[in-house]
């Protein structure tokens, strides 16, 4: 089932594209059927983390018929991916140990980073506060933004760090559907 929604992924994705793919030079199309090896098995993968994470969301929603397609804005989801990728590789991290967990300032010397940092921590901190018991308290700093966790298990915080701290509630799907359905996850 994976694989026939991958496919409908990517063959929403290229639909999608319309004549702006054939001016890329590359003939996406003409080449489908070598990708298979020879027990007709195929890669499943997009190729690219955000972009299979937008091919996953097309296919739900396209096969959603109650999908409101006045309200879906996939540039919004694409400009979360885009905080999301700049924060997880492109951020420093400073992490000092606090009673009951840590705190991890993340920051960036260029402010296009300094502000994914402080989306996505900000935002996080707000969703996320209060579940498995961890409380996290958010706040802007320079050139980014300061996390502090704590909760009933300090080693599994400080353990974890700032990336596996901000993995943690499988909240991240619920999220992008809401952002491409055309919603604010953050605000009711």
């Amino acid at each position: 089932m994976k694989t026939k929604l991958t496919a409908l992924a990517i063959l929403s994705v290229l639909v999608m594209s319309g004549p702006g793919h054939a001016q890329s030079g590359h003939d996406h199309g003409a080449n489908m059927d070598h990708g298979a090896n020879m027990d007709g098995s195929a890669p499943t993968e997009t190729g690219q983390s955000a972009f299979a994470a937008i091919a996953e969301i097309v296919t739900i929603l396209r096969a959603d018929p109650e999908t409101d397609w006045s309200r879906v804005d996939i540039d919004t989801l694409r400009a979360h991916l885009v905080d999301m990728g700049a924060v997880t590789l492109r951020a420093q991290v400073g992490a000092s140990d606090v009673e009951a967990g840590a705190m991890f300032d993340v920051t960036s010397p260029d402010p296009a980073v300094s502000g994914s940092i402080r989306r996505m921590i900000l935002a996080h901190g707000q969703t996320m506060s209060g579940v498995d018991g961890m409380v996290m308290q958010t706040q802007e700093i320079a050139d980014g933004a300061r996390m502090s966790v704590t909760g009933p298990d300090a080693a599994l915080i400080r353990g974890l760090g700032f990336f596996g701290v901000m993995t943690l509630g499988m909240h991240h799907q619920a999220h992008h559907m809401a952002l491409a359905r055309g919603t604010n996850p953050h605000h009711n």
